[in-house]
This record gives structure tokens, C-alpha cells and sequence, in this order.
């Protein structure tokens, strides 16, 4: 199974978002699925409150918390923020918008951003790697 697939089956169990893309980002950040699901449970639905959308929220936690797994000096946070600044790139390239309620009247399906979300941020995790 992909990472998109894992994220999008983890939807339909009913995680949030942030959820499903944290939670599918496990082999590269070390966080088991309770402590993802706790630390992401507030962030679906734009903050709860229909910014930013969930899908980011879960890639940049997933690449924060991979820069933490990979390395512990003062460059990771630097190319976290680089990291970032590509994840909210990519969703914006791609669906115009990185609100949720932006999102959700443009009618993009939650399930389309959480594949998208957590594909990027494997992608920018391999390529921080060297993968």
C-alpha cells in the first residue's frame, strides 16, 4: 500500500485530516499511530476553525518531525522552514488555495489533499535524506 492510500484508508476511519497524513508519514518520523493521532487531533478542519488546511498541517508536522529523527543540529529547523515554504507551495500550485473552507467551496475533496499532503511530504523527506 502507498502513502497515499494508507493516508486515505485512515480517512475512512475517521481521522481528521492532519491525522490521516501524520499517522501515514510513520516509518520516517518514529511517532507511533496513538501519539500521532493525539498530536494531530486538533489541527482537521483548518485549526478547527477553517484555516489552513489539515493536509498541510500533517505534512509539516511529518516533515518537523522527521528532521528531528534525521539529524539534531541547528540546519534542521532551517530547512524545515525551507520545507515548509515548498509543502504550502505544492498545495497551492495544485488547488489554488490552502485554506480549508477555501478548499471545501472550490470543491476539493478532503481525500485528494490528504493523498496530495502526504505524498509531499515523503517526497521532501527522501530528497532531505538523499533517499
Amino acid at each position: 500500500m502507498t502513502i497515499q492510500e494508507e493516508a486515505v484508508r485512515l480517512h475512512g476511519e475517521g481521522c481528521n485530516c492532519a491525522q490521516c497524513v501524520l499517522c501515514a508519514c510513520g516509518a520516517y518520523t518514529a511517532l507511533d499511530k496513538e501519539t500521532a493521532l493525539a498530536i494531530a487531533s486538533g489541527f482537521g478542519g483548518g485549526v478547527r476553525c477553517g484555516e489552513i488546511c489539515g493536509a498541510i498541517s500533517g505534512a509539516v508536522m511529518a516533515i518537523g518531525a522527521a528532521a528531528k529523527q534525521s539529524r539534531n543540529d541547528s540546519s534542521a529547523l532551517t530547512n524545515v522552514a525551507s520545507l515548509t515554504k515548498k509543502t504550502t507551495g505544492a498545495f497551492r500550485d495544485k488547488f489554488g488555495f490552502v485554506r480549508c473552507l477555501d478548499l471545501k467551496r472550490a470543491g476539493v475533496p478532503c481525500d485528494d489533499l490528504i493523498a496530495f499532503g502526504a505524498e509531499t511530504a515523503e517526497e521532501l523527506i527522501k530528497g532531505e535524506r538523499g533517499e
